[in-house]
C-alpha cells in the first residue's frame, strides 16, 4: 500500500480541512485507488509538512496561528501531538529539517521572518527558555543539552529590498518562502518580496544574497543532482538556475520562462524527477502543470510541454513513481498524472481524489 500524509488549509484560512488527512492507494491498483481515508490528527491550517529523515516524526506548519508543531506516529493512518506547538511568525509557510535531524528552518510569508528550530534527539522542537546563554549554544551548535532552548531566529540581519522604491509606490515587503540545506551544510532560503535567495551558514549567520530580477518572485526550489538549484518564481513564472563558484558563492547563471502562460497565473511548487532531467511547476490560474527540460550539466532548463493539472488552484505537487500527484486547494482535489517513461512530459490525469482544501503532500512512512 501506498500511503501519504496530506495538509491543508482549515476555517482560519478559508478551507475545510480539519487538520493532517492520510491518503492511500491499493498496492495492486496503485494511483488509480488513491483515496482520502481520513483525519490523522486535528491541526489548524497544517499549510505544510515536512519528515523528520530518521524518526517517524512529521513537522507541520500552522500558517493561521504563526507556529509550528512536530506530530509522531501514533498509528497505521494516525499522528499524535509530540509536543505542544512553538510560536514562529506570521503566515509560517514552509519548514526544512537536516540530514542530521537536528535542525528545522522555518520560512514566514508574512513577516519575513527566517527562523531556526534546534531539534532534540526525540524530534522535538526547542522550547523558549530564559536562559538566554543556553539558548545561544543552541542557535550555534544545535545542542540540545538536558532542557529545551530557545527557537533562533537565522534572520539576524533583517532583510532589505535591494532595488530602489520607485517614486509614488508604497515600499516593498520581505516575505520569506521556502528552505533549503545545501550540500555543504549551508541553507539556501527564498525571499518572495525582495527577490533574494538567502544563503546562510549553519550557525544561523547570514553568507550572501543572490539577486533576482525586480518583481519575479522567488517562491520554491529544488536542489538538482547536478548541485545545481533551480529556483521557481511566483509572480513572474520562471525557472532561475544558481551554481556555487569556486569560492563557495553562489550566483544567477540562467533563466527561462515556463512556457505557455496567462496574465493571472502564479507559479507555486517545484519538484525534479528521480533522474533529474525533468522540472514541474504548477501555474495557479490556468491550472496547468508545466514540465521543462534539464539538459548540460544541471544548468540548462528548456520548456518542454504544458498539461491540464486536473485540479484547481495546484498548490503541490508530488512526483512519486511515475505519476504526479497534484494538490488542488480550491477544488478540494488530488489529481494523479501519468507522466511519459522516456520524456517525463505529462500524459494525461489518471484519477481524482476528494481531499479537503489540499496544500501539501507528503509521503508516509
Amino acid at each position: 500500500m501506498t500511503r501519504f500524509w496530506v495538509g491543508g488549509y482549515g476555517a482560519d484560512m478559508e478551507g475545510h480541512a480539519d487538520g493532517i488527512g492520510f491518503l492511500s492507494a491499493d498496492a495492486g491498483r496503485g494511483p488509480s485507488s488513491l483515496a482520502h481515508r481520513g483525519l490523522a490528527v486535528r491541526a489548524a491550517s497544517p499549510s505544510w509538512l515536512v519528515n523528520h529523515p530518521t524518526l517517524d516524526v512529521v513537522y507541520a506548519a500552522l500558517e493561521g496561528e504563526g507556529v509550528v508543531q512536530a506530530f509522531a506516529r501514533s498509528g497505521e493512518e494516525t499522528l499524535r501531538p509530540l509536543a505542544p506547538p512553538v510560536a514562529a511568525g506570521e503566515s509560517v509557510c514552509h519548514v526544512a529539517v537536516s540530514a542530521d535531524g537536528r535542525m528545522l528552518i522555518a520560512s514566514c510569508y508574512g513577516d519575513g521572518k527566517v527562523l531556526r528550530f534546534g531539534l532534540d534527539g526525540a524530534g522535538r522542537l526547542m522550547e523558549p527558555a530564559a536562559d538566554k546563554a543556553a539558548a545561544l549554544r543552541a542557535a550555534l551548535f544545535g545542542d540540545a543539552g538536558d532542557a529545551a532552548r530557545e527557537p533562533a531566529s537565522a534572520d539576524r540581519r533583517t532583510a532589505s529590498d535591494p532595488y530602489p522604491t520607485p517614486a509614488g509606490e508604497e515600499a516593498r515587503a520581505s516575505h520569506a518562502h521556502s528552505a533549503v540545506f545545501l550540500p555543504d551544510g549551508r541553507i539556501a532560503t527564498t525571499d518572495l518580496g525582495f527577490d533574494l535567495v538567502r544563503i546562510w551558514r549553519r550557525d544561523a549567520t547570514l553568507d550572501h544574497e543572490v539577486v533576482l530580477p525586480r518583481g519575479t518572485g522567488p517562491r520554491h526550489m529544488v536542489l538538482h543532482p547536478s548541485g545545481h538549484l533551480h529556483v521557481v518564481t511566483e509572480y513572474s513564472c520562471e525557472v532561475f538556475t544558481l551554481a556555487a563558484g569556486p569560492d563557495g558563492h553562489w550566483g544567477l547563471v540562467a533563466g527561462t520562462g515556463v512556457g505557455a502562460m496567462t496574465d493571472a497565473d502564479a507559479a507555486a511548487e517545484l519538484a525534479v524527477s528521480r533522474d533529474g532531467q525533468t522540472l514541474y511547476t504548477a501555474l495557479r490560474g490556468s491550472n496547468t502543470i508545466a514540465a521543462l527540460r534539464v539538459r548540460g550539466a544541471g544548468d540548462v532548463v528548456e520548456p518542454l510541454a504544458l498539461a491540464d493539472s486536473g485540479v484547481d488552484w495546484p498548490r503541490h505537487h508530488l512526483v512519486h513513481e511515475g505519476v504526479l500527484l497534484v494538490a488542488g486547494q480550491k477544488s478540494s482535489t488530488i489529481s494523479a498524472i501519468d507522466l511519459d517513461e522516456r520524456t517525463g512530459a505529462p500524459r494525461g490525469i489518471r484519477h481524482r481524489a476528494s481531499v479537503p482544501s489540499p496544500t501539501v503532500i507528503i509521503p508516509a512512512r
